[in-house]
């Protein structure tokens, strides 16, 4: 072989790499000689050729008990904006880039999720390429994320699992990394600040349910209904659905004009087949918004939300977990996981009936409005097909269910836990108190809870973060005390501290001109749904409402480790609405957050190529 056929072997070439950085042996490889992922034991030197990053320590996951991940949508958007900044430096033009992690089974799968992520997203990747990169070489398999609870784990989510799921929200358009604005979602992900995240955006707002009044009790902030009202009415929510106990009265959200709905079944259980077909068909009626919630809006919320990513966009059970943990962490505990698995079929083939038939529907209206035309058909005159639904009369059944017993429920302990963690600072730049208070934002953003010239100290936007590298952090930030500083703050400065918080969450709206969140609305509805005599009548707030009726305060009873019995299909019929034409297309648009603002957020934002996601319709 000739010298020039040495120089240019592929083999040769790779051993010659290898040979000048050892660490690369086995490293998988994500772009041909430039990006590499690999795990190491030691921490490597850059070289002339090669340079190295870690992310264990920036980006951390923050548990409840014995969860450890995945990372959520921020730090995500953080790490691609990290990495194409990389890719695009004139001064790392020349060298291979190399994402390496430690042999913590925790941090190692949190990595592979970003960097897998990051091919996704931006290499156009399937999440199968992905994989298999990421476990080819001396790679091995990645440890399977749980869920937030802390007794034995039921079912393991996988990092392909997460990767598919970022797939499949990437491709209806359920997030945008042009126009996301990742100081939003880390203000409002916070307990002080709302304790509210978007799963789908335009459509399923989950959020911690709210209290009869506004304060501080015990060290958590407690929001009452009015707090949420103008956020609401500037983000298009014109429904509110309570999964837990009546702690509030219904009658302050629907005398707002909200349509309010009462579907309880015990915390940490799963629904009855009556409570999915109804969420479902509250759901599929509503032409705004559904803001959903249970006592933590994390085990029961993210459930029924699950449902109706695998009826109308054919989720996976783990790709809507994946995703839904990935929007809002700890969501889906326990037996939750399994039902969602075991209801994937029955409500895959309920999504594609319905889409059949709409389908049927759609093309003989338009066969028999051609025939019509033709048979008036003149050189000068024009038809417009009017295609119009009829309002459904489907009637839905349901037995009243009470909760009885004492003692702190799961959607307590896990409320109380998140409100514990401590103010983290941002991983790429900082707001001052003087943007904060000038900060625009996009009608699809949620609403920015700004605070006074002397109100005292701004709003936690960014805080610090402590890692959760092992379960035993979970039990000691249960059983931390506050820290010295914060325990000799009076209770009356920390009402002072909240009423800050939510100050703008009273204020009107100044922005009169806004873009929907979404470009494709869901499809139209009425509120209105038919009982039996026998039960209360589910009508919108003007003419009456389900569950409202006065009851003494129970407590709920944790029955996290309980079974459940709900293993039969959702039946198909009457009792579920065919949705209008409108839902061929998947709610598209740039979400609740969007335009990244701030000097940073600027300079990020033009750092991230143009971003085409793909469109599948099902």
């Amino acid at each position: 072989m000739t010298g020039e056929g040495v120089r240019h072997s592929p083999i040769l070439s790779a051993l010659f790499r290898m040979s000048e950085d050892p660490e690369l042996l086995g490293a998988a490889e994500l772009i041909k000689e430039r990006l590499y992922f690999a795990t190491l034991r030691s921490k490597p030197k850059s070289t002339a050729n090669t340079h190295y990053f870690c992310t264990d320590d920036e980006f951390l996951y923050e548990n409840f008990y014995a969860d450890f991940g995945p990372l959520n949508l921020a730090m995500l958007y953080r790490y691609c904006c990290k990495l194409n900044k990389k890719l695009k430096s004139f001064t790392l033009t020349r060298k291979r880039i190399v994402h390496y992690t430690s042999f913590d089974q925790r941090k190692r799968s949190n990595a592979a999720v970003l960097i897998g992520g990051y091919a996704v997203i931006y290499l156009k990747k399937t999440p199968e390429e992905a994989y298999r990169a990421l476990i080819s070489g001396s790679n091995a398999s990645y440890l399977p994320f749980r869920d937030a609870s802390f007794g034995k784990c039921s079912y393991s989510l996988t990092l392909l699992d997460c990767l598919q799921g970022i797939r499949k929200a990437l491709q209806h358009g359920f997030f945008d990394f042009e126009t996301f604005d990742v100081d939003e979602y880390e203000h409002y992900e916070r307990v002080e600040n709302g304790d509210l995240n978007w799963i789908v955006p335009g459509k399923f707002l989950a959020f911690s349910g709210p209290h009869p009044k506004t304060k501080v009790e015990n060290g958590y902030p407690l929001h009452a209904p009015e707090a949420y009202f103008p956020y609401f009415r500037k983000h298009n929510v014109t429904t509110v659905v309570r999964l837990n106990k009546k702690i509030y009265e219904s009658k302050r959200f629907s005398d707002a004009g909200f349509d309010h709905y009462d579907l309880f079944f015990l915390d940490g259980s799963t629904p009855s087949d009556i409570i999915t077909r109804r969420f479902l068909h509250i759901s599929e009626r509503t032409d705004g918004a559904v803001a959903v919630h249970c006592k933590a809006g994390l085990g029961r919320t993210g459930t029924l939300i699950g449902c109706y990513l695998m009826k109308h966009y054919r989720f996976t059970a783990g790709e809507a977990i994946a995703w839904i943990r990935i929007c809002r962490p700890g969501s889906v505990i326990g037996p939750q996981q399994n039902f969602l698995e075991e209801k994937q079929a029955a409500l895959w083939l309920l999504g594609d009936s319905e889409r059949s038939q709409k389908a049927k529907m759609l093309e003989e209206r338009v066969v028999s409005h051609l025939i019509t035309s033709m048979d008036d058909l003149t050189l000068n005159s024009t038809h417009n097909s009017n295609m119009c639904r009829s309002p459904s009369s489907d009637h839905l059944q349901e037995t009243e269910v009470t909760d009885s017993g004492l003692g702190l429920t799961q959607g307590d302990k896990l409320r109380a836990l998140k409100s514990r963690r401590p103010p983290r600072p941002a991983t790429t730049g900082a707001l001052r108190v003087e943007e904060m208070k000038i900060h625009s934002r996009s009608a699809s953003q949620p609403l920015r809870l700004s605070m006074g010239v002397c109100q005292g100290p701004s709003s936690p936007l960014k805080s610090s973060k402590f890692p959760a590298s092992s379960a035993s952090a979970a039990a000691k930030r249960i059983g931390r005390s506050p820290s010295s500083s914060a325990s000799n703050i009076r209770s009356s400065a920390l009402g002072s501290r909240l009423a800050s918080s939510l100050s703008d969450l009273y204020a009107p709206d100044m922005e009169d001109s806004r873009k929907t969140p979404y470009s494709s609305p869901p499809p139209s509805s009425s509120s209105s749904v038919s009982l039996s005599p026998a039960l209360s009548t589910l009508v919108p707030p003007s003419l009456g409402r389900y569950g409202n009726s006065l009851r003494s305060m129970q407590h709920e009873v944790n029955n996290n480790s309980g079974p459940y019995s709900s293993s039969t299909a959702p039946p198909t019929g009457k009792s579920f609405v065919r949705p209008g034409p409108q839902d061929f297309g998947p709610y598209r648009g740039p979400g609740p957050y969007s335009a990244v603002k701030g000097p940073s957020g600027r300079y990020l934002s033009r750092s991230i190529p143009s971003l085409q996601s793909d469109y599948i319709q099902y």
